[in-house]
């Protein structure tokens, strides 16, 4: 099993993590991986699920906000207007996005018979990253059992690195891929969960920054490079919490997945799509309307400082984690992607 950022005696901040140090430390949340790892096809599917239960209709508080635009992902606009989610948030490639909306449709149309017949339709949420570099997107291998496999495997524990939507995925000319990590959030009026799954394609070797070391320079002395400069690709951030939250708190929380991101050294590039999604398990609203007020608890805005940071760190450590985490992959046409667990203690400690 590849090391994590912890194995190497490397700390994020001071808050503390949650038990297993991933986005499922926050109660209720689950995520699954479907593969796809055969020559010259790398990619896959991650599903997070934000509750075990029937989201659609007891949706939970959302928000999105693209820090650079240059990515294709649906359902935001809806989130935004409207303040929930109510599917479960699918990750795939590019040109597989469109599939996996369909499929994901398909699924919660199985789940929920009112759909479309008693009640409106549904806003079906899917993120992607270009795995192009190891992955032949063309052929768009994804299919329903993948989108399935990955929805139905869903669990508090799950992999790390070069699996599902993460499997052709590359960051700072390395291997890049899924990574996690979770922050505690300590008030007076309770403790709170906040949790970080990212989808790492971003970045060039130059500009690498590990917990503060240029580290870049250090891989690229010992290494050959032949790819093109720039900060190039995408990186999807989920932000999980039970923190109470309105909307428009939960979108000034994850725009500060921003901060974990530059930190580990991009300068948010022409060509990156940097797009973010979170959601807060702490209030769910109805579908139905029950002819009553709803009763929707949220934190002080003198609150909100802490979480702010978590979501800083929690991004900046999983980024790291999907580095770390994946393996040293070929892909389509011979094209290699070297982990960064091969560089370490040598090169970087």
């Amino acid at each position: 099993m590849q090391k994590g950022l912890r194995d190497y005696d490397m700390r994020i901040g001071y808050l503390e993590t949650g038990p297993k140090n991933l986005i499922t430390d926050v109660q209720g949340v689950l995520v699954g991986h479907s593969t796809i790892s055969e020559g010259s096809l790398q990619t896959g599917v991650t599903a997070i699920l934000p509750h075990g239960g029937d989201i659609f209709n007891n949706k939970v508080i959302g928000a999105s906000y693209a820090m650079n635009g240059f990515g294709k992902t649906i359902g935001t606009i809806q989130i935004n207007e409207l303040g929930t989610i109510e599917t479960p948030i699918l990750l795939t490639n590019t040109l597989s996005a469109g599939g996996c909306a369909h499929h994901l449709i398909s699924y919660m149309l199985e789940q929920n018979e009112e759909i479309g017949t008693t009640t409106g339709t549904l806003n079906p949420v899917v993120g992607e990253c270009n795995d192009m570099f190891l992955n032949d997107i063309r052929s768009q291998v994804v299919t329903r059992q993948h989108v399935l496999e990955a929805l139905q495997s869903a669990s508090t524990n799950f992999e790390q690195g070069s699996i599902g939507a993460g499997t052709g995925m590359r960051c700072f000319g390395l291997k890049g891929g899924i990574g996690s990590s979770s922050r505690i959030l300590r008030y007076p009026h309770g403790t709170y969960t906040l949790g970080v799954l990212v989808l790492s394609n971003f970045g060039e070797i130059d500009q690498f920054r590990m917990n503060g070391l240029h580290a870049g320079p250090l891989i690229k002395r010992k290494h050959l490079y032949n790819q093109p400069k720039g900060d190039k690709g995408s990186i999807m951030v989920i932000v999980a919490t039970d923190l109470p939250v309105t909307s428009r708190q939960l979108k000034r929380i994850i725009k500060r997945a921003a901060v974990g991101v530059s930190r580990t050294g991009s300068y948010i590039g022409n060509g990156s799509g940097d797009v973010f999604i979170g959601f807060s398990t702490a209030n769910q609203i109805p579908h139905v309307k029950q002819n009553t007020l709803l009763s929707v608890k949220a934190i002080h805005e003198e609150d909100i400082d802490q979480a702010f940071l978590a979501v800083a760190d929690a991004t900046e450590e999983a980024i790291l984690q999907s580095l770390l985490k994946s393996k040293t992959t070929v892909g389509r046409n011979g094209n290699v992607l070297y982990s960064l667990s091969d560089f370490m203690g040598k090169d970087i400690l």
